[in-house]
């Protein structure tokens, strides 16, 4: 099955937008989206608050008129400053190995643009976690713990040093790298070129006979 990646950062509507625009662009093709991390603002470098003047700026100007034309309801969410993400992250290394990361990843970001909620909470996390079929148990022992804390510390570094994102949503399709909400089309001939691709490393049908 060919598979996209997107890098996000679960506090970058972005992200949530450009995933609709990926899904219209998929449409019931069998493909898979992947979901890694990228922090933005990771500790101890200061997350944005709600009440400054860029945030609301950048959503009237940007954000707002996007998810409008894309049908997307999106809010900006009041928790100041802006919930850390690194906790969520190290919930989405238990859901890849689950197969869950797509779900746990849209649940976190519709629980974050479209609840208010604080996705930076340990309990709201588990919630979300159990919401999308995760063992809530587990999910508490594993933030407890921090099990997975070095799998997300190296997720980043692979991000920003192997991958060079600098920018999230990055939308991975095969060769192919887009930064930020792509145009429809764009995202169709890629997903298009990268099922020809695919078809491309089956062997000849004749070769079986």
């Amino acid at each position: 099955m060919a598979s996209i990646t997107i890098y996000s950062d679960y506090v970058c509507p972005y992200c949530l937008l450009a995933e609709k625009e990926l899904s219209d662009a998929i449409g019931d093709r069998d493909i898979s989206v992947t979901w890694r991390p990228f922090e933005l603002r990771p500790a101890p470098e200061a997350t944005l608050r709600p009440e400054d003047p860029y945030l609301p700026s950048v959503w009237q100007r940007s954000v707002y008129p996007l998810a409008l034309g894309l049908g997307v309801p999106i809010r900006l969410p009041s928790i100041s400053p802006q919930p850390r993400t690194a906790k969520a992250f190290e919930i989405l290394a238990m859901a890849q190995d689950q197969g869950l990361d797509h779900a746990y990843s849209m649940r976190v970001l519709r629980a974050f643009f479209q609840e208010g909620r604080d996705i930076g909470d340990s309990e709201c996390l588990i919630e979300i976690a159990a919401e999308v079929g995760l063992d809530p148990d587990k999910a508490r022992q594993a933030l407890e713990s921090g099990a997975y804390a070095q799998r997300h510390r190296e997720a980043q570094r692979y991000a920003r040093e192997d991958m060079h994102i600098t920018s999230v949503p990055t939308i991975v399709i095969g060769k192919l790298m887009f930064r930020g909400t792509p145009p429809l089309g764009e995202l169709k001939r890629a997903i298009e070129q990268l099922e020809s691709e695919e078809k491309g490393d089956q062997p000849p049908a004749s070769s079986h006979a």
